[in-house]
C-alpha cells in the first residue's frame, strides 16, 4: 500500500534566528507557471522632455516657414542692395538649420533659440538701410514677415517668459513701422498695423502654449519627487530597521559566543580558537558596517547633486560648484548614499588637511553618457603621500575607497605633497528615465560656509 506525501505546515516567522539543529523541510508543491511577460512602463513626461519636444517642433516648423519665404524672397532679391542680400539671407537660414541640428543633438538648444531671435532682429532693423531704390514701391509682404513667427516662438524657447512677451510685442511692432516707411515699400499704415497685430497673436499663442505646458511639466517633476523622497525615505527606514535585526543577530551569534569563549579559555588551544572567533567576528562587523541594504528604494541623479552642493556650501571653507549634466536619471538610494558620504568625506579631509581659507578647492558633479556618473573633490592644498599613510588611518581606505565600493563605484585619489589632492568617484549604471532630454545645462557657482 502507498502513502501520498503530504506537504509540510509552514514554519511560522518568529523573527529570530533558528537554532543550528533545525532543518528545512522541502516542498513538493508543482511549479506554477510564469507571469506573462509585462511591457516596461514609459517613462514619466519631464520638464526636460517637454523642453526637448517643444524646441524640436520649434525648429522643424521654423525650416517649414523658411521653405514657404523662399519664393517671396526670391521675387524681392531685386528690391534690396546685393550686399545686404547675399549676407542677410543665408545667414537667417542658417540660424534656421542650426537651431534644427542642435535639437536634434540635444544640445545647445538655448542658445540655438537665441541665435535665430537676434539674427532675425538684425535681418529686420538693417532691411530699410540697404534698400536698392527706395522709390519703388514693394507690393506685398516682404519675406521677412513670414518668419516673424518663427522669431517670436524661438523667442519663447530661448528667453524667460517675460523678456519673450516683450519680443513678441516689440518685433512685430518694428516691422509694422518699418513698411510704412519708404524704404519698406511705403505700405498703409493700417496693412502695417493689421500684421503686426496678427504676428503678436500668433506669437501669443505659442508663448502661452510654450509657458503651460513648462508649468505643467514642472509641477509634474515636483510632485514625482516629492513621492519619490517620501517612499525611499519609508523604504529607507524598513531596510533600517532590518539590517538592525541582522547586527543583532551577529552580535548574538558571533560576539556573544566570542566573549563567552573566551572567559572559559584556559587552555593555549582554548585561547588560540578565541582568538580566531574574535577574528571572524570583527569581521562579520566590518561586513555589516560597509554593506548596503538592497532596499529597492531609488533617487534621483539631481537629488544627490543637490545633497552634494548643499554639503559643500555648508563646509567652513568655500568650494568651487560645478554640475554638469545633472538630470533625472534613477540611481539605487544605497549607491547615492554611499557617493554621497565618499564625497563628503573627501570634502572634510579637504577642509582640516589640506590648507586655510586660500586654497582653492572644487567640487564637480558630472553626468556622462551610458549612466556614468563622475564626482570630483579636489584641492590645490598641502596634499600628502599615499604610500606613507598608516594602516590605522582609515578616512580615506575606509571611508572613501571602500564606501564607494560598497555601492558599486570606484574611487580614485591623486596626490602628492605639495600639490593638493584629488578624489575622482565613478559609478556607472543609471537609468536615465529623460533619455531624450537636454542634457546642455551647466551651471558654476561658488558654494561656502564660514567658520
Amino acid at each position: 500500500m502507498t502513502t501520498t506525501p503530504t506537504e509540510p505546515p509552514p514554519v511560522p516567522s518568529t523573527g529570530s534566528r533558528a537554532s543550528s539543529g533545525t532543518t528545512n523541510a522541502t516542498s513538493t508543491r508543482a511549479p506554477t507557471a510564469a507571469p506573462p511577460e509585462m511591457k516596461a512602463p514609459l517613462a514619466p513626461l519631464s520638464r526636460r522632455r517637454v523642453d526637448t519636444i517643444l524646441s524640436r517642433a520649434v525648429a522643424g516648423f521654423g525650416i517649414v516657414f523658411g521653405a514657404q519665404a523662399i519664393p517671396a524672397m526670391l521675387a524681392q532679391y531685386g528690391f534690396a542692395e546685393p550686399m545686404w542680400a547675399m549676407i542677410a539671407i543665408p545667414v537667417v537660414y542658417a540660424s534656421l538649420v542650426f537651431s534644427l541640428l542642435c535639437a536634434l543633438a540635444k544640445r545647445f538648444v538655448v542658445g540655438a533659440a537665441r541665435v535665430v531671435a537676434f539674427i532675425y532682429i538684425a535681418a529686420l532693423v538693417t532691411w530699410p538701410l540697404f534698400v536698392a531704390d527706395p522709390a519703388q514701391v514693394q507690393s506685398g509682404d516682404h519675406w521677412l514677415y513670414q518668419l516673424t513667427t518663427v522669431a517670436t516662438a524661438a523667442a519663447a524657447i530661448g528667453f524667460r517668459t517675460r523678456i519673450a512677451t516683450i519680443y513678441l510685442v516689440v518685433v512685430p511692432l518694428i516691422y509694422g513701422v518699418i513698411r510704412a516707411l519708404p524704404q519698406g515699400g511705403t505700405g498703409p499704415v493700417e496693412l502695417g498695423f493689421f500684421n503686426a497685430v496678427y504676428a503678436i497673436i500668433l506669437g501669443a499663442a505659442v508663448l502661452v502654449i510654450v509657458t503651460m505646458l513648462r508649468v505643467a511639466a514642472s509641477n509634474v517633476d515636483t510632485a514625482q519627487q516629492t513621492a519619490l523622497s517620501r517612499y525611499s525615505r519609508a523604504v529607507r527606514q524598513h531596510a533600517t530597521e532590518v539590517e538592525r535585526v541582522q547586527v543583532d543577530a551577529i552580535v548574538h551569534d558571533s560576539v556573544l559566543t566570542t566573549l563567552l569563549t573566551a572567559a572559559r579559555a584556559h587552555g593555549d588551544r582554548e585561547q588560540a580558537l578565541a582568538g580566531r572567533m574574535a577574528a571572524d567576528a570583527m569581521r562579520h562587523l566590518a561586513d555589516a558596517a560597509l554593506v548596503t541594504p538592497d532596499d529597492g528604494s531609488t533617487v534621483r541623479f539631481r537629488q544627490l547633486a543637490d545633497r552634494l552642493g548643499a554639503a559643500a556650501r555648508g563646509m567652513p571653507v568655500a568650494f568651487s560648484l560645478r554640475r554638469r549634466g545633472v538630470d533625472a536619471r534613477i540611481i539605487p538610494a544605497g549607491t547615492a548614499e554611499s557617493l554621497y558620504s565618499a564625497a563628503m568625506q573627501a570634502m572634510v579631509n579637504s577642509a582640516q588637511h589640506a590648507g586655510g581659507p586660500g586654497v582653492r578647492r572644487w567640487l564637480h558633479v558630472t553626468g556622462m553618457p551610458e549612466g556614468l556618473i563622475e564626482i570630483v573633490v579636489g584641492d590645490a592644498g598641502a596634499g600628502f603621500d599615499l604610500a606613507s599613510v598608516p594602516e590605522e588611518r582609515l578616512g580615506v581606505r575606509r571611508s572613501i575607497v571602500e564606501r564607494t565600493a560598497s555601492g558599486g563605484g570606484t574611487a580614485e585619489v591623486a596626490s602628492a605633497p605639495g600639490r593638493g589632492t584629488v578624489v575622482t568617484l565613478h559609478w556607472s549604471g543609471a537609468v536615465d528615465e529623460a533619455a531624450d532630454a537636454d542634457r546642455d545645462e551647466s551651471s558654476d557657482d561658488t558654494a561656502g560656509g564660514t567658520a
